[in-house]
Order: structure tokens, then C-alpha cells, then sequence
């Protein structure tokens, strides 16, 4: 038996997400919904039938999408039965409970805001995000995007969480109209997962979450990169007092070693590694500091938090009573992270097939014959094994014997090309269509001369909530003539 007075006092909501596949294998987030299933607390037969009207997302979030008929039933049985009026009571009390705090909250931010342009007049142009808008447009506390996520046992370190996130597809929210205007759209987590791609702001909240989760101090950072493009990325704080900048659309990590604007200029400065170039804020799930420095450039940028004359922070009390499990603009408990349901050899295989079928076709049209070695495609393995794993680590190995199996593979007076690509997708003709945009794969591809010889290999590296990296490699070998 289960409780009903405890289970009446789980506020989380049921999140149900909606997605449609096309026959290409893409995605699209067509409605997002947050179920209230505690009615079924004061149901007579334990079991009731719900009818929910589904909104579109983001610039169709006011239009319906269709009516889902839910039926719910608790189990195991509850040991009694509620009265509607207790259900009903309890649920009023905590909407008005939850819409004093987010009164009282909006408040403490406008305050805050006018604190802070009291500081300098310039900070009005500064990326400060306090609110932003999820999938139906809700304005949430941007702080409620960002939680502790445990990956379990299917990511083993904070890089491989890098990877992982970096692999999932990135996607602009679709704006209509012309102009360069962003739609405003940061994805709840379910909505990302199940959708398997997103905005720069999904890729960097999730990555976030993630690095929490690892144990380290980590925070979204919120400013621009090249040409004052609006971008957002990860920062963990080390224990030493070392920055670390995340990317979360590639996995590439970046030391921030800040320029003292007192020094003396330096001939030939080098320009920083990392794309970015100004801050504005950075937060976590329990934290929101604004930049309120001179300058907003990163590269001149001091990271110590705790100093309130360069970061001005928001009160962790303010944060909690918005972003704590209960309140309406409070995300319910993130989902945990499901192990990939890919075999990745199946994978490789079939998208290498695809591609050779592909090949062969494209040099049938030319009037071109197709010759494939089994052995040297093979023989790419290693390859593309090395590729995927530094993009993990950033670590570099088993080049040397990859570079003699070649050597030995290729007779004497032949040459040997290979083109390496990357992709997160496993449609063949798009990844096809991609190769063939580089001059230099397509010379591989349209290769002529005496013993002409063609080798493709694929190898599908799979991440959690099926994301995958896919590697491909074609290559060739054929005596010159010339």
C-alpha cells in the first residue's frame, strides 16, 4: 500500500514530451507538457481519465497541436482514498504559494537590476540573463535550467561527459521573419534529450549539470564570441584557483590565463585560444553573479567570485526559493540518463554498406570503375579509433603503427590518399553529399589512374540517449602514370 497523504505532498509534475521522426531519422519538438496527476489521489475506483489540450513550442507555443487522453492509475493502491476538497486545497495552496515567492523574487531582481546599473551606466548593454524562456514560454529564473546530473555508470569522466554533450545535434531555435533576431528558446532537459539536439543553451546547461554532477564547480557562462554573436559556455573553478572554459557544442577545453589591464603592453600579444570575448554573467543552480568589472572582455576578466567589486552576486536565499524542487518555475527532478540502445557495430556496417553502394554510383556516373580493397578499409580502423579518442581526451596515440600498416599496405610506386570526416548523424546520403563539398575527398572519390584501389571504413561511437559520433574515412591507392 502507498501513503496517499505522503504522495499528495510530491509536487513534481509528470513532464510528457512530444516528438516527431521523419523518415530521414530528424527530429522535431512538436509540444511539451507539464501533467498535474495527483486528481488520481481522490479518484473512487483508483484509476482516472484526463483529456490535455497540447500546445505547439517556442513561436507556436499559444497554438494547439492536438488533445492527448490520458488514463491514470496508482500503483501500487494507495491505502485510502482522498477527499477532492483535500486535493484541491492542497494544490491551491501551493500555486499560492509558489506565485507569492515568484512575486517576491521578481522584485528582489528588479531591485538588483537597478543596483547594478548604478555601478556603471555601460552595464545596460552587458548579457546579464536572469530569465529565460523554455519551450512554451514560460520565463524561468535561468538558474532553474541547471542541476546536479549523475551520469551513473555510462560516463566515467567529466571529458567524456564533454564528448557526450558535444555529439548531440546543435540547432538554432527556428525564427520567422527574416532579420538576424534569436528566437528566445532555452530546452528543458527532457525536451533536449528527446530531441536530440539544440541551442548553444541547452548544450551548455546540460554540460553544466553534468560537471556538477562530477563534483566539480561548475557554471554556465553567458557573453559573446567573434563579431558580438550572443553565445553561452562552461566554466569550472578549480580548487587552485585554475578557469577552465568548456565549449559544449565541440568537447574542446581552454585555460583562462587572464591579461592584467595595469601591465605594460607586449609586442605581438598572442590573442587568446578560446573564441570567446565578452561576460556578462555566469550561474549555476545556486549561484548568479553578474560581471561589474571595467571591462567585459574575457581575456582581461579576474574569475574571483567571492570579490563583490568584480562579480556581483544574487542572494543564494532569493535563487533557492524560485529554483528549490516545489516551485512553479522549478523544473521537476532531471530524468537520469539512458544507456544508448545502438549497436555500433550493426551500425558501422550498414552505413558503410550505404556508402559504398553511394560510391559506386557516383563513379558509375563518371564512367569510372570501382575496385574496393577490404584490407586497407580495415586497416583504416585504427584511424578513426585514435580520431575519436582525443577528441575525448585530447590525448593522441597509436599513430605510428596506423602510419606503418599504410606504408606496408601500399606497394612501392603507388600513392595513397585518405580523407577523414565527422559527423553526428547516420544518414548516408547526407554525410555523403557533405563529403563530396571538399575538393579534397572528392579527388579520392573521382580518382583515376593504373590499379586504382578504394577503401571506406565507418566506425559509430555511441553516447547516451542514442547520440553517437560518426566517424568516416574514404581513402585510395593507385600507381600514377603521369
Amino acid at each position: 500500500m502507498v501513503d496517499a497523504t505522503t504522495m499528495l505532498s510530491i509536487c513534481d509534475p509528470v513532464h510528457i514530451v512530444l516528438i516527431k521522426t521523419d523518415t530521414a531519422g530528424e527530429t522535431t519538438l512538436v509540444a511539451s507538457y507539464f501533467l498535474e496527476w495527483r486528481s488520481v489521489l481522490s479518484a473512487e475506483n483508483r484509476i482516472t481519465n484526463t483529456a490535455v489540450e497540447l500546445l505547439g513550442v517556442g513561436s507556436e507555443s499559444k497554438m494547439s497541436v492536438g488533445v492527448l487522453n490520458i488514463r491514470l492509475e496508482m500503483y501500487p493502491k494507495l491505502n485510502k482514498i482522498l477527499s477532492q476538497e483535500i486535493v484541491s486545497t492542497q494544490l491551491a495552496l501551493e500555486r499560492q504559494k509558489t506565485a507569492e515567492k515568484e512575486r517576491l523574487f521578481l522584485v528582489y531582481a528588479k531591485q538588483w537590476w537597478r543596483e547594478y546599473l548604478q555601478i556603471r551606466t555601460s552595464h545596460n548593454t552587458r548579457l546579464v540573463k536572469i530569465f529565460a524562456q523554455d519551450e512554451n514560454g514560460i520565463n524561468r529564473p535561468v538558474c532553474s535550467y541547471v542541476r546536479p546530473l549523475r551520469a551513473g555508470r555510462i560516463l566515467d569522466t567529466p571529458r567524456q561527459a564533454a564528448r557526450f554533450v558535444s555529439v548531440l545535434g546543435y540547432e538554432r531555435a527556428p525564427v520567422i521573419g527574416g532579420g538576424n533576431s534569436k528566437q528566445e528558446q532555452w530546452c528543458t532537459l527532457l525536451a533536449f534529450l528527446c530531441r536530440n539536439k539544440g541551442d548553444c543553451e541547452d548544450h551548455a546547461n546540460l554540460l553544466c549539470s553534468l560537471l556538477l554532477g562530477f563534483g566539480l564547480e561548475a557554471f554556465v557562462c553567458v557573453g559573446t564570441k567573434a563579431k558580438g554573436v550572443p553565445h553561452t559556455w562552461v566554466m569550472t573553478y578549480g580548487i587552485d584557483g585554475v578557469v577552465t572554459f568548456w565549449e559544449s557544442l565541440t568537447g574542446h577545453r581552454y585555460i583562462h590565463n587572464p591579461i592584467k589591464p595595469d601591465d605594460p603592453p607586449i609586442i605581438e600579444q598572442p590573442k587568446p585560444a578560446y573564441p570567446y570575448r565578452t561576460i556578462g554573467c555566469l550561474f549555476n543552480h545556486q549561484r548568479f553573479l553578474a560581471n561589474c568589472q571595467p571591462s567585459d572582455a574575457v581575456e582581461v576578466c579576474a574569475f574571483d567570485l567571492h570579490d563583490e567589486s568584480k562579480w556581483k552576486p544574487m542572494s543564494g536565499e532569493a535563487i533557492k526559493s524560485v529554483c528549490s524542487p516545489g516551485a512553479t518555475t522549478a523544473l521537476p527532478p532531471f530524468p537520469p540518463l539512458c544507456a544508448s540502445v545502438i549497436d555500433a557495430a550493426a551500425a558501422s556496417n550498414e552505413l558503410e554498406l550505404q556508402l559504398r553502394i553511394l560510391v559506386a554510383e557516383h563513379r558509375k556516373d563518371l564512367g569510372l570503375a570501382t575496385v574496393w580493397d577490404d584490407q586497407l578499409s580495415y586497416l583504416l580502423s585504427p584511424a578513426l579509433a585514435a580520431y575519436e579518442l582525443e577528441r575525448t581526451t585530447g590525448v593522441s596515440s597509436g599513430n605510428e603503427e596506423f602510419q606503418d600498416a599504410i606504408r606496408r599496405a601500399v606497394p612501392d610506386g603507388h600513392t595513397f590518399k585518405g580523407f577523414p570526416i565527422h559527423f553526428v548523424y547516420k544518414n548516408a546520403r547526407r554525410a555523403f553529399a557533405a563529403c563530396l563539398r571538399s575538393p579534397f575527398c572528392e579527388e579520392i572519390l573521382c580518382c583515376r589512374g593504373d590499379q586504382v584501389r578504394l577503401a571506406v571504413r565507418v566506425r559509430v561511437f555511441t553516447y547516451p540517449e542514442s547520440a553517437c559520433a560518426v566517424w568516416i574515412m574514404f581513402a585510395c591507392k593507385y600507381r600514377c602514370v603521369l
